[in-house]
């Protein structure tokens, strides 16, 4: 054992350096100090909490306040039953899913179309009319799924997004002939007045999208355009 400051010999035991007084430095017997806290440090309170309650308590007073005149000056529930029921919509789809630190799309996206197609439902009983079955309905279906599927499609694979992106556009645009179909049963009228133009935009960009996809070049080079 030497001395760490002169480099003198010392003796097994020694405290100091007889020489220059320097604390002995023993490499064996030190102990490692951890180079980090051993406590976790203390979770930081989120902000959004306030905000969240903030607008469900503004939600909750309209919804009361347009009940409770429809109650006492029209005598019923009238208008006011559409208001509580969009801000219900408006709650449980752009409120509710912001409480959960992890928020499932996959839930949260189905549940959000699921109450709107609730809300077309009272809509529609409450105006006697007959268009909720033949045209909200299989409407709001169809842009559910679609929603859902492209969410799940992104979420669960990251690679080829250019065909991925490129074949949805072709579906979407597709899917505007079953909207006008739907609009032809539940209304009556022409088909094939307005939905060829989605059809044929969503398509030409969709198999643009595709063709890009499938030519590495081409790919390489939208991929670093658009961030996929």
């Amino acid at each position: 054992m030497y001395c760490v400051k002169c480099g003198v010999r010392l003796q097994e035991g020694t405290e100091r350096c007889p020489l220059c007084q320097t604390p002995v430095w023993n490499p064996e017997g030190a102990t490692a100090q951890p180079s980090f806290s051993d406590q976790y440090p203390a979770p930081l309170k989120s902000r959004r909490y306030p905000i969240l309650a903030f607008l469900t308590a503004i939600l909750i007073a309209v919804s009361l306040s347009a009940l409770i005149y429809c109650l006492t000056k029209l005598h019923g529930v009238y208008w006011s039953g559409y208001v509580m029921l969009g801000c219900a919509l408006v709650y449980f789809a752009g409120i509710f899913p912001f409480w959960f630190d992890k928020r499932e799309p996959l839930i949260f996206v189905p549940l959000g179309f699921l109450l709107l197609g609730g809300y077309l439902l009272y809509i529609c009983l409450y105006t006697k009319g007959r268009w909720f079955l033949p045209f909200a309905f299989p409407v709001t279906l169809l842009v559910g799924g679609l929603t859902t599927a492209s969410v799940a499609l992104f979420r669960f694979g990251k690679r080829r997004r250019l065909l991925k992106t490129g074949s949805l556009l072709v579906v979407i645009g597709c899917s505007a002939m079953l909207v006008e179909l739907f609009q032809v049963i539940a209304f009556g009228g022409e088909m094939f007045t307005w939905s060829l133009y989605p059809v044929i935009g969503f398509s030409a960009i969709g198999l643009f999208l595709i063709l890009c996809g499938l030519i590495p070049p081409w790919r390489a080079h939208l991929e670093r355009k658009l961030f996929l």
